[in-house]
């Protein structure tokens, strides 16, 4: 059997949702934007804002951190060290694919390159709007792997007006907020489409302990693990990962 030697890199996505005053969980938006063309991972499909997690992210320090439930989760079958980094890098993708702050006035110094238009907009990181919802790992045979972590956040966390995107890299196009039920209408990666399924999930109260869904694909198989929690995964989630065996 050969063994897939691409290297697997942690990263981070930040998946914003803006809930409706009618409580209708499909009617609530996330934020999403389309890969170029050219893209080396996923072309021309529409993603939540995220990348890779960076040297430097390791180096920012958070004003507040995320909640102790997710760091907990985070960490199983994981690195400990990686739980600020991940938050961080989630933070920055965020601000550099939309131009949109997660964070609290303050003052962040010294500012990394990376770091210095969202210094100059006088914000400091901040972790504690995200929740930890998901995780997977990109399968064998695809030209980049990650392991990525999907952060929820509501828009109301957002400093500032979160439909200005004046400040937003050219990294997304179309960045636009998508009702969750319209959501499947466009040009989707399979482990998205698994991701709203869950969302949709948590956002209509089906689950008070549902723990995190973690699609684990390394080189010898591939599982849909829980981290925490005690429930089973349920059968939308369950028959989306048996499809994926067929990708």
């Amino acid at each position: 059997m050969s063994i897939d030697k691409t290297a697997i890199r942690n990263a981070s996505t930040t998946i914003l949702v803006r809930q409706t005053s009618n409580g209708v969980p499909g009617d609530a938006q996330v934020l999403m934007g389309q890969r170029g063309a050219k893209a080396a991972f996923m072309p021309n499909k529409f993603v939540f804002p995220g990348g890779a997690v960076d040297a430097g992210d390791a180096d920012i320090t958070l004003a507040n951190e995320i909640s102790a439930n997710c760091k907990a989760r985070l960490t199983e079958d994981a690195d400990p060290k990686l739980v600020s980094a991940l938050q961080v890098a989630a933070i920055r993708e965020l601000w550099e694919e939309t131009g949109l702050i997660l964070g609290v006035p303050g003052q962040l110094a010294p500012a990394p390159e990376d770091w210095r238009t969202y210094a100059e907009s006088g914000f400091q990181p901040a972790g504690d709007a995200l929740k930890f919802v998901f995780r997977a790992i990109t399968p064998p045979g695809r030209p980049r792997r990650f392991d990525a972590r999907f952060f929820m956040a509501d828009a109301s966390s957002i400093q500032g007006d979160p439909d200005d995107f004046s400040h937003a890299s050219d990294e997304l196009s179309s960045l636009q907020w998508i009702r969750l039920n319209d959501a499947r209408d466009f040009d989707l990666p399979f482990i998205t489409e698994v991701v709203l399924a869950e969302l949709h999930a948590r956002l209509s109260g089906q689950k008070r302990d549902p723990g995190v869904p973690f699609f684990r694909n390394d080189d010898e198989e591939s599982l849909f693990l829980r981290l925490g929690g005690s429930r089973p995964l349920d059968a939308q989630i369950r028959d989306a990962s048996l499809r994926s065996r067929q990708l």
